[in-house]
């Protein structure tokens, strides 16, 4: 039997694992996002936790962290190609997760009209 490091699975959920990895890599599948704009469309993270985060994902190889030198300072983070192909691997995940949200939004309200 293969350990939990070398299963696939595994490997996977030690890049995305956590609470804000898959959702701040699913953020940026659109387009490169500042700082700010990350921390605006995840407004439940603390500042702390996405600093921690994106700089665990940039070391991972699967974000990509760049700053312009310019005045201001802008650093804009962006998805590698190799987040790319975990963003696409996540889709189908995240295509069961908006089913099973509305099968339990199904089943509340079917629960509350029967009250």
């Amino acid at each position: 039997m293969k350990s939990r490091k070398t299963s696939g699975i595994g490997c996977a959920f030690d890049v995305i694992g956590g609470k804000w990895k898959a959702v701040i890599l699913w953020e940026l599948h659109v387009q490169p996002l500042r700082f700010g704009e990350l921390k605006r469309a995840l407004p439940d993270i603390s500042e702390k936790m996405l600093i921690q985060q994106l700089r665990e994902m940039e070391t991972d190889g699967i974000v990509h962290r760049e700053v312009f030198h310019e005045v201001p300072p802008r650093v804009e983070y962006s998805q590698t190609k190799l987040g790319g192909t975990l963003n696409a691997a996540l889709a189908p995940l995240a295509d069961w997760g908006g089913r099973h949200a509305k099968r339990v939004e199904a089943a509340r309200t079917r629960t509350g009209s029967a009250k």
